[in-house]
């Protein structure tokens, strides 16, 4: 089923351009909810010593105030995104008195919407879109869903390789043709095998009781503080997590043919008014609810566990900068926080997911139909819920699976990349995290869902006492710690430069907010 990555591999391998595969950039999304000593969702404002949040390159915040997003550079060098993630905790915690960081995806002693603040990006017209529109989620489809914590993974390919993988392709197309459309490629597959993220790295198998507001619920009874799925992976990317469809007639599906068509559906979608998201209102007594009444308010809503990434000019709709300069890097979004790793992500699940994502843009990659879109959701959803279920047939090209059986076929394609990767390297990390995941795959019980449910009954625990204990013992980690003086120094000067930044961009607007937004959403390219 594998033959067309590995004759594209054997190809790249006789031409002497297979090392160009090891060159690509690596980037780490980091989210984490500041709580307050006994886990509430902290009320404080970001913090000022961490910098703005409008401007900032490395600190921010996404949906609230109190979720604070560490983003790391670009890197060729496999250690250093983990390395610069560590100094910003590090950093980060310098700023946060008594509060810590929370160590799971999901949030806990949540305590309605009026106790989630939305974040503040100050009084320019850029902050203010930024403000409005996670206001706007919160109307479209509650604050609490809003606060479910993730890590995002950014991966490109050099110019170099595209170069040499266009020439051995016999692609006649211009080059960022050529790469973007691979991209899409890469796109698709990632959704095809996008299950066995959370099967491997899913750690939310259960949730405390007030995430769910007293919302009626087919999870099981954990203890009196917690639900649970016996055999859920990841709670997170089920269907209690946040989703385009949570009222009935608002659901949106891009399509990922090709760069044309994903950008074609997502404008229709930002365009295109809807009825229900109309009767929360706009403008209502002079404060803005949301952006427009559209089924999407911007881009960025449209959830998806992979995106197409370009970097946009400063207030520039994401797609455009996608139709002007095609795909630059993949997102992928689908990882919940690790609770068993200070830095929410381990060093094998980043050798792991490069070498799936090199897989997912070597093999073939057709079309999504309409049939083969339903078994990807469905898939998803089975593997979030019941993925660690011995019974349990994923939907693969009309027939069923066992999820371990495709799971492995996968790691046999994975085998020679990984190879390849591990190349030049004095140990074999690349080698040693596959074997880690064919284990899991062979035994579901040494998965980090498995591994905290059992941890859980051993020590009597629910989820909000496993999830402090961790959130404490992360904290002494990096107390115990100390960080690089050149990243310090680095992220101090990011903080005051930023906070300049963002004078600049108040003092300069020229219009109000209403001509702002008429502006903006009237971009042509």
């Amino acid at each position: 089923m594998y033959e067309t990555s590995e004759k594209r591999l054997l190809q790249l391998q006789q031409t002497g351009h297979a090392g160009l595969l090891k060159g690509g950039l690596i980037g780490l999304e980091k989210e984490g909810l500041r709580v307050s000593p006994r886990g509430c969702i902290s009320q404080q404002p970001h913090p000022m010593g961490l910098g703005s949040p409008l401007t900032n390159r490395y600190i921010t915040t996404d949906y609230s105030e109190a979720l604070t997003e560490i983003i790391t550079p670009p890197s060729g060098d496999r250690a250093e995104p983990l390395r610069f993630l560590f100094d910003a905790h590090h950093f980060l915690y310098q700023h946060l008195g008594e509060e810590i960081l929370w160590s799971s995806s999901m949030p806990c002693v949540v305590e309605g919407d009026a106790k989630i603040p939305i974040a503040n990006y100050g009084s320019s017209n850029a902050g203010m879109m930024k403000t409005v529109y996670r206001r706007g989620l919160g109307h479209r489809y509650g604050r609490v869903m809003q606060v479910i914590a993730g890590v995002h993974f950014n991966f490109s390919l050099p110019h170099a390789f595209w170069q040499a993988y266009q020439s051995l392709e016999d692609d006649g197309r211009s080059p960022q043709t050529f790469i973007s459309e691979s991209y899409f490629g890469m796109l698709r597959n990632l959704q095809r095998f996008g299950w066995l993220i959370p099967y491997l790295f899913g750690a939310s198998p259960a949730v405390c009781k007030s995430f769910l507001g007293g919302r009626p619920t087919s999870l099981h009874k954990f203890d009196g503080a917690t639900y649970y799925a016996p055999y859920a992976t990841s709670l997170r990317m089920g269907d209690i997590g946040y989703q385009n469809s949570k009222e009935e007639g608002t659901g949106i599906k891009a399509c990922y043919d090709c760069l044309d068509a994903y950008v074609e559906t997502l404008s229709r979608a930002i365009e295109t008014p809807c009825s229900i998201y109309q009767a929360i209102g706009v403008k209502v007594d002079g404060e803005y609810r949301q952006l427009n009444a559209n089924i999407l308010q911007i881009e960025n809503e449209y959830y998806s566990t992979v995106r197409p990434k370009q970097v946009p000019e400063m207030m520039e709709k994401p797609i455009h900068a996608l139709q002007r300069k095609g795909v630059r890097y993949v997102e992928l979004r689908s990882l919940d926080v690790n609770p068993y790793h200070p830095l929410g992500i381990a060093e094998e699940q980043i050798f792991f997911l490069e070498a799936l994502m090199i897989l997912s843009l070597l093999h073939e990659s057709p079309a999504i139909n309409v049939a083969e879109q339903r078994s990807i959701d469905w898939n998803e959803l089975a593997a979030a819920h019941q993925g660690r279920d011995p019974a349990l047939k994923l939907k693969r090209n009309g027939d069923e699976i066992a999820l371990a059986a495709w799971g492995q076929e996968i790691c046999d394609a994975l085998q020679p990349i990984c190879e390849l990767l591990d190349q030049g390297m004095e140990e074999t990390p690349y080698q040693s995290s596959l074997q880690l995941q064919r284990d899991r795959l062979q035994d579901a019980d040494l998965t980090p869902s498995a591994r905290m449910l059992a941890e859980m009954r051993e020590l009597g625990e629910g989820f909000y006492h496993f999830a402090h204990r961790k959130s404490r013992e992360h904290y002494d980690y990096f107390m115990q710690h100390e960080y690089s003086t050149e990243d310090r120094s680095l992220l101090e000067r990011e903080a005051s430069d930023s906070w300049r930044r963002q004078r600049d961009i108040e003092s300069a607007d020229e219009v109000g907010f209403d001509a702002f937004l008429d502006d903006y959403f009237s971009q042509q390219l």
